[in-house]
Order: structure tokens, then C-alpha cells, then sequence
């Protein structure tokens, strides 16, 4: 699903008036809570940034040990 810049305008405008119900893609989408709202804020920035959903996010362990 291709998402456009505003949908996210959208889902950031119904997440600032405290709305759970938001049209994107011209379906009506209804959202539990304010974290999924988030959640799926998060997804459509990702991949209009163009970064894969579900991207993982790499971590390096640090030592002080030489290892």
C-alpha cells in the first residue's frame, strides 16, 4: 500500500484532536489506542522515507575488553 504525505497529515490531525478514527487511502480506519495511532504514524513516515517496513534496526555490542 502506497501511502502519501497526507495521510500521515491526516493521522498526525486526528491523533492532535484525540480522535481514534482517521480516513486514509479513503477507507475509515479506527484505532484502539493512541500507541497504535503512533504505531501506524511511525510505519507510513518509515515508508515515505523510503525505509523498508519492518526494517531491522542494527545494534553493535561494545566492550571494553577487546573482544
Amino acid at each position: 500500500m502506497a501511502f502519501t504525505p497526507a495521510d500521515a497529515a491526516a493521522l498526525k490531525a486526528a491523533i492532535a484532536k484525540g480522535v481514534q478514527s482517521v480516513e486514509i487511502n479513503g477507507e475509515k480506519v479506527s484505532y484502539r489506542s493512541l500507541a497504535e495511532m503512533r504505531q501506524a504514524l511511525q510505519m507510513i513516515e518509515d515508508e515515505l522515507a523510503g525505509q523498508p517496513r519492518g526494517a531491522a534496526r542494527v545494534s553493535y555490542p561494545v566492550t571494553s575488553r577487546g573482544l
